[in-house]
């Protein structure tokens, strides 16, 4: 049984609500994923649930974003 944790994360180049849409519904896409929150104005993505950060830095990249370590 995986824990669930909330952890947030920064995320470069969200610009708009579209931005935001783009990179919750490919992280929430994740397994273990139970929500993500992508805030544009701070450039964050706080996620809650087990998935490992190597698998969202890839969905966020996939969404065309990047993680900032």
């Amino acid at each position: 049984m995986s824990q669930t944790i909330e952890t947030s994360y920064r995320v470069q180049g969200m610009t708009c609500v579209h931005c935001e849409l783009s990179v919750r519904e490919e992280v929430e896409e994740l397994e273990g994923v139970q929500s993500a929150v992508a805030d544009r104005a701070n450039g964050s993505l706080i996620v809650r649930g087990s998935a490992e950060r190597d698998e969202i830095r890839q969905a966020v990249k996939t969404a065309g974003y990047t993680l900032v370590d």
